[in-house]
């Protein structure tokens, strides 16, 4: 049964990956998105993640539904939101099924389109500024419009 979850904590990776673990299962593919030290050419301190997380946690469960159904295995995933250090993870998808090609595909088919469907926001805080990323394209923070109150 597919499960999804925006979490404010450190994902527990081995929790989520038994979650998919049956015994029918002669594979689990584990991919883990961690924060680097580098992006687009600038140092990374950390980085904050931020999301709707109502309707997130709606289109992860949809996303890992989905795969379940295309590639008959299970799948499990958790966002983390908040101030993540180097190192830490801040996504983790885990796909359990009978063979390894289905556990990739699926694998890949989730943090791919989660990365395109899913209202999650990631600010890179750098020692000469903080920049909001999407896809390819970085906003320095002090390039966004502030809202004024009338």
């Amino acid at each position: 049964m597919a499960y999804a979850a925006i979490v404010n904590e450190v994902i527990d990776v081995p929790a989520l990956t038994e979650r998919v673990s049956g015994v029918d299962n002669g594979a689990v593919c584990v991919f883990i998105g961690q924060v680097r030290r580098n992006s687009r050419g600038r140092e990374v301190a950390y980085l904050e993640y931020q999301a709707y997380a109502p309707m997130a946690a709606k289109q992860l469960l949809r996303i890992a539904e989905e795969a379940e159904t295309k590639w008959s295995c299970e799948v499990g995933i958790e966002h983390r939101v908040g101030r993540m250090e180097l190192c830490e993870a801040s996504v983790v998808v885990v796909v359990g099924s009978r063979h390894r090609a289905q556990a990739f595909e699926a694998c890949r088919h989730c943090i791919d389109t989660l990365k395109e469907r899913v209202p999650i926001w990631k600010k890179e805080v750098c020692p000469d500024g903080s920049f909001w990323i999407e896809g390819e394209e970085a906003i320095e923070v002090s390039d966004v419009p502030r809202e004024t109150g009338s």
